[in-house]
Order: structure tokens, then sequence, then C-alpha cells
């Protein structure tokens, strides 16, 4: 039954791109291994210059490569160069897949079907991007499909106290107008909570750019409210409109200019309820960036609800105790920024947030597209 259950789900995950004739190149090199399990990473490439790194292991983007005005390649996300790094504590979910709930769940806990889920509890008494050992730090199966990258994984019933088996794909594909979509989709056997994201840290300067060169980019949010935190960064429930306050930035907006303003005085690292459609399922605009020196663009599209913005607030302030990242760049605080597309965090413990329950039978679709240009 549950073989089944397997195949049939595989076979609908993957049909949506069995059809494309495009001709896109993408390319395999093997990057170590893991408990003799090996590690691929696949690159996608355009006629345009650019180019995008994933690795099977957290479906993890390690490389955005793309040009500046000039003509200047860069790469754009923070990263590293090896395989052990990615395994290391030091990695604070550079460019991976989170899953099976992305963001926070209050105590690690919550009530399903009139039942209490004890779940990992890896951030203090709560948890954080799937516990432990979230699908950001599984290995996922490969497949190449055309122009498309194909990574699938089964998560089993019981994975880090979540109840039920699920089936996960991630779809990448990077086209011609440097368009980088991201598809993932999940089927289950039991309901459980499902809230998937890509944790990539971007700096349009460069990977080893600044957070002086943060605080030049441009900042634009298509969202009209956000939820409220405690102190642990669990939200409260409360939904607040961002009139008036340094939480809106519907405006382009420059980022030195605020970021000092948010409340904590520590940069943001919040969810914002974002002004879409999503009765329909559609595609809306959640941000757009700029960096003005280089001349190069961000601009971000998605069906979820909501965005965590994140300025990179947890990176080591020393600057004799950055993370050492790509190239023996060294990774600071402020130093990137995250714009994770998702559901409202802790949307299991309130009923007032978009539901975050799949049930058997439905299938979980998150697109998120990242538009890059100059």
């Amino acid at each position: 039954m549950f073989s089944c259950f397997i195949k049939i789900a595989v076979l609908l995950l993957f049909e949506s791109i069995m059809d494309s004739n495009a001709k896109e190149l993408i390319s395999v090199m093997a990057w170590g291994s893991i408990n003799g399990r090996s590690i691929e990473k696949y690159t996608l490439k355009n006629k345009a210059g650019q180019e995008v790194d994933v690795v099977t292991y957290g479906a993890t983007i390690t490389s955005i490569r793309t040009p500046d005005k000039q003509g200047n390649i860069a790469d754009i996300v923070l990263g590293f160069d090896r395989i052990e790094d990615y395994l290391s504590n030091e990695n604070p979910y550079f460019g991976a897949t989170i899953g099976r709930v992305a963001n926070r769940i209050k105590k690690g806990e919550f009530i399903l079907n009139g039942k209490k889920y004890h779940v990992s509890k890896n951030a203090g008494q709560n948890t954080l991007h799937g516990g432990f050992k979230g699908w950001n730090s599984k290995i996922w199966n490969a497949d190449v499909r055309a122009d498309r990258l194909v990574l699938s994984l089964l998560s089993e019933d019981g994975d880090e106290g979540f109840p039920g088996a699920a089936i996960a794909s991630v779809i990448f594909q990077l086209t011609a107008n440097g368009e980088l979509c991201i598809e993932m989709k999940v089927f289950v056997t039991n309901a459980t909570p499902i809230n998937l994201t890509n944790h990539s840290y971007f700096n349009l300067a460069g990977h080893n750019g600044t957070a002086c060169e943060l605080f030049r980019h441009t900042f634009m949010l298509n969202a009209d409210r956000w939820t409220v935190t405690d102190s642990e960064s669990i939200p409260t429930g409360e939904i607040r409109s961002v009139n008036g306050t340094v939480m809106d930035l519907r405006n382009s907006t420059i980022l030195g200019d605020v970021i000092n303003k948010v409340p904590g005085g520590d940069g943001y690292d919040h969810n914002f309820c974002l002004t879409t459609n999503n009765a329909k399922n559609e595609l809306n605009l959640v941000a757009k960036v700029v960096h003005p020196t280089s001349g190069r663009y961000l601009e971000v599209f998605s069906n979820q609800p909501g965005v965590q913005f994140y300025t990179a607030n947890f990176l080591p302030a020393d600057s004799s105790k950055g993370i050492r990242g790509k190239n023996g760049c060294r990774y600071f605080k402020h130093a990137a920024f995250c714009l994770e597309t998702q559901n409202y965090p802790d949307a299991v413990n309130h009923k007032n947030f978009p539901n975050s329950i799949l049930e058997p039978g439905e299938v979980y679709q998150h697109t998120v597209i990242y538009k890059f240009g100059v």
C-alpha cells in the first residue's frame, strides 16, 4: 500500500514537467560524499551567462552567478566550497530547502485532530526549520528532465516527531530571461503541517560584499501587515499594520536608512503578510531589491501568503570570527539578506493564520521565482 503511494506521488510530482522541450544545459559533477553516499552538484545555465549551482545535500543552492551592468559576473549568494562545511554547526542554512516546517513552532508542540504532537526542540524550547535533522540536512534524489533539475525526498512517518510520511520534490529551472523558478510539492499519508522555503542568503554586490554594501541596497516589499513576535521570535497571534512604521517597505527604501530603527535594534527577522490573491494560488510580486552600484536587481514572485525578511542578524559581528565561506571569504553580520517565501511562522498554533495542515490526497504546491537582472 505504502509503496503504491510513493509510486503515484512521484508520478504526479513529475507530471507537470514531462512535456517540456527546452534544451537549456544542466551539467553535473561529484561533490564529495556523506557516510559513503555521494553528493552531486548540478549547474543550470542560460545563454545570458547566468549560472546556478544546486547540490543534492539539502536541495541547496550553493552559487548564483549573474552579471552586473558592466557585464562582470559575480556570485551573489553566501555558501561554502566543500560539503564538509555544510555539515558544520556554523552553517546558518545557507541556500537550503527548509522543511518539513520552516520557521518556528512554539514549544515544539501542536494539536492535530485532537492529539498533541511533540516535535524536536532545536532552538531552546522551540522548533526551528524542521528540527535537528530537517530536510535541509538530508540527501535528496536527483533527476534531470529537459531543462529542469528535480530533487525528491521521502520523509518517513515520525521524522523529527511529525506525523505521517511525506514525499517531497523541488524542481529548479533557470530560464533564458534570468528567472530561477523553484517549485516545491508535497504529498502525505497522514494529516501533518507542511511549510517549505528556500533559505538563500543574497548580497547583490557579490557573496563577499560587506554590510556597508548591503546597506546601500534598496528594498520594496509588497506587504501591508506583519506578524508580531515575542522575545523568542514566536508569533503572539497579533497581525499588525505596517502603516507609519519601520515595517512599511511598500515604497523602495534604502536599507541603511531603516535597519537600525527596527524594534530591538538588530535588523529585520520578521514575517511580512503579503498583499496577494492566494485564493487562486496565483503568483504575486513579493519584493524587489536593487544594488545601485552594480545595477543588479532581484525580483521575487510567489504564491505564498508570507515572506520572512531576514538581514543576517545572527552572523558573527566580531571581525575576527566571521564564518569562512567560499574562496576563503569571511561572512559577517548584516552582510546578506534572505527573502523566505512561506506560510506564517507557527501557523499550526494560530487559527487566525493561513492553514498549514496538508491532508492525504491534497498537494502542497509552493512556487517561488527569483528573477535576476540589471
